[in-house]
């Protein structure tokens, strides 16, 4: 490739915070649940770079990039039948054989959606201000007949606007319009996750890994009267660890094991301990995917007032 940036390049992060800048000089992003990626295009070769700079066109076959010089800093991402982002879908790429990941390209092709444009032709816009990077985005790909695989990310200019993308999407992207580029670097960017709570049974609890603690508690919730295991929460203090082996207790089934434990396969490494369904706890998350709180569960409160059987599956829609 003959273009001026060359990889890999580590791409500009954004600060956690728990809500939007609201002062002037900030725009406004959806948040992706996908791969962080940035795809190099010279003619019609293309090299696509993940966030640690490995390479992965090899699991993406079928994503199509306009001829062109360029280069651009975005998010790949599978969506269902409903529009809705499949994390799991991507992972599943990320398989050895080539001809699984050709099948599930077929299946489940991607799509990247362009937030950034670091070079355009010979010019390198690193030290342009975002409003300048992103007008050349825009202008870039109005100058596809086609734009493949490309979808430039929506835009908003007052926080009001991004609301709707912390009710019911991943969350909110914020960008200094005057801020440069800073691979590698949190600055000019802030990210606002979707927080979202769950009242779930839980079903059982993991052997923590000092002796004679939980390690994390397994939820579960119902649906058609099926009590469905969908993740579980950990992040407990020492003590707690150690004051929860006794509290959970009593409501011991007697059913444990490691290996491959029927209804938690996913916990196969972790020995497991099976409790009746009778406690609840509310717990706070940030994305849901295949039917499972992926990450950031945390117990806020235990539901002494909340019968379990009222713990359903469908606090986890929408």
């Amino acid at each position: 490739m003959a273009l001026t940036l060359t990889t890999p390049i580590k791409p500009q992060l954004a600060l956690s915070r728990k809500a939007l800048p609201t002062d002037e000089g900030w725009v406004y992003e959806p948040k992706y649940d996908g791969f962080r990626a940035l795809a190099f295009v010279d003619g019609d070769e293309v090299f696509l770079q993940s966030r640690t700079g490995r390479p992965l066109r090899r699991y993406f076959p079928e994503l199509d990039f306009p001829s062109g010089r360029y280069v651009l800093d975005g998010e790949l991402v599978i969506v269902d039948a409903d529009g809705r982002e499949e994390f799991d879908a991507l992972q599943n790429r990320l398989h050895p054989a080539e001809s699984r990941v050709r099948m599930l390209a077929e299946q489940t092709p991607a799509r990247m959606r362009a937030f950034d444009l670091l070079e355009a032709g010979d010019r390198e816009l690193l030290g342009l201000p975002f409003s300048e990077r992103r007008a050349a985005l825009e202008e870039l790909l109005e100058g596809f007949a086609d734009p493949g695989s490309i979808e430039i990310t929506p835009l908003v200019g007052a926080p009001a606007e991004a609301e709707e993308w912390l009710r019911s999407g991943e969350g909110a992207i914020a960008k200094r319009v005057e801020a440069a580029y800073r691979p590698g670097e949190r600055k000019g960017m802030v990210k606002v996750k979707r927080v979202r709570t769950a009242d779930c049974v839980v079903v059982g609890w993991r052997v923590g890994k000092e002796e004679g603690t939980v390690g994390s508690l397994i939820l579960g919730l119902y649906e058609e009267g099926e009590l469905r295991v969908v993740g579980h929460t950990s992040g407990f203090k020492a003590k707690e660890k150690r004051e929860l082996v006794a509290k959970l207790a009593p409501y011991e089934t007697g059913e444990r094991g490691s290996a491959e434990p029927s209804r938690w396969a996913a916990d196969r490494d972790l020995e497991w301990i099976g409790l009746r369904p009778e406690l609840v706890v509310e717990v706070s998350f940030d994305h849901v995917s295949a039917g499972r709180i992926r990450h950031g569960t945390k117990v806020l409160r235990w539901r002494e007032d909340k019968p379990p059987a009222e713990c359903r599956f469908d606090q986890l829609e929408g």
